[in-house]
C-alpha cells in the first residue's frame, strides 16, 4: 500500500514416517523393510539441527537465506528448519528475526513456508492485498527499530483476490461490501499508475505496481530511511507465483 508451531507439524510428519515404516516392515520382505528404514533415516537426516544457527547479520545475507529457502520450497525439498521444542526454548526469552515480510492474507501464500524458515526467523505482517496503513506501518517498523531486523520484503502474489476486487471496484465505481472499500481506496494509487499503460493482464500488473509502490514508500518512511542510509536496512519488493512457488524480485535487492 502506498499509505502505506510447526513443532506439531514436524511431530506429525515424523510420526507418520515411523508408523509407515512399521507397517511396511510387518508385511513386506526384509529388502522392503530395509528400504523403509532408509527412507526414515533420510528424513531424519534432512531435519535441521535444533540449535538456533547463525542469524544473518546483514540485509544481503538475510535476503540470500530467504531466496535459498524459496528455492527449496519451489523444488519441494523443504528442510523445515528450527521448528522443534529446542528451538522454541531457544527463542522463548528473546527474538531477533532477520526479516520482515509484508504479504497478503491469502491462504496460499504462507511466508514461513514460501521461504522455508523456522520459529523466530520472521516478523510477518499480513493484510488483504498487503495494504499498509498507519497501524500496519508501525508493525513493519517494529522489527528494524527494536530488533535490528535488516530486511523488509513486500510480497505481492499472483491472482490476488483483494487486488482484483479493488481493480473492479475502482474501474466501475461500485463500492465493495462491508469495510472492504478502504482496501480498494488504499490501492487507488496502484490502480491509477497501472491505468496509464496497456497490459495484457491489468490486475497482475497492478499487483506488481502496488508491491513496488509500497516498498518505495517504506524506503522513504521517516523512521526507516535513516537505517537505509546507514546501510543497515534494505526494502525489497517481490512477486510470488502461485503456479511455480517461486519468488521474483521486482526491485531493491540488497547488494553484497
Amino acid at each position: 500500500m502506498t499509505t502505506v508451531g510447526r513443532p506439531q507439524r514436524r511431530a506429525i510428519l515424523t510420526g507418520g514416517l515411523v508408523t509407515t515404516a512399521a507397517l511396511i516392515t510387518g508385511c513386506s520382505s526384509k529388502s522392503e523393510a530395509a528400504t523403509s528404514r532408509t527412507v526414515a533415516d533420510a528424513a531424519a537426516k534432512a531435519s535441521p539441527s535444533p540449535s538456533p544457527g547463525v542469524r544473518p547479520d546483514s540485509a544481503h545475507s538475510a535476503f540470500t537465506r530467504l531466496m535459498e529457502g524459496n528455492r527449496r520450497w519451489a523444488a519441494g525439498t523443504l528442510q523445515h528448519p528450527d521448528i522443534d521444542p529446542a528451538r522454541r526454548k531457544a527463542v522463548a526469552e528473546e527474538q531477533k528475526p532477520y526479516g520482515v515480510i509484508v504479504s497478503c492474507i491469502d491462504s496460499r501464500v504462507p511466508p514461513e513456508l514460501v521461504f522455508d524458515t523456522g520459529l523466530g526467523d520472521l516478523f510477518v505482517i499480513r493484510t488483504g492485498g498487503h495494504v499498509v496503513q498507519p497501524v500496519v506501518t508501525g508493525s513493519i517498523e517494529y522489527g528494524p527499530l527494536t530488533a535490528g531486523t535488516p530486511l523488509i520484503v513486500v510480497l505481492g502474489h499472483q491472482r490476488c483476490g483483494a487486488v482484483k476486487a479493488a481493480h473492479e471496484a475502482l474501474k466501475t465505481g461500485k463500492k465493495l461490501p462491508g469495510t472492504l472499500q478502504p482496501i480498494a481506496e488504499a490501492l487507488r494509487p496502484a490502480y491509477e499508475e497501472t491505468a496509464k499503460g496497456k497490459h495484457t493482464d491489468p490486475v497482475d500488473a497492478m499487483i506488481r505496481v502496488h508491491s513496488r509502490q509500497t516498498a518505495r514508500d517504506l524506503r522513504s518512511n521517516p523512521a526507516l530511511a535513516p537505517l537505509r542510509k546507514k546501510g543497515t536496512l534494505s526494502v525489497v519488493s517481490a512477486y510470488y507465483s502461485l503456479d511455480t512457488g517461486r519468488v521474483e524480485v521486482l526491485d531493491g535487492a540488497p547488494k553484497s
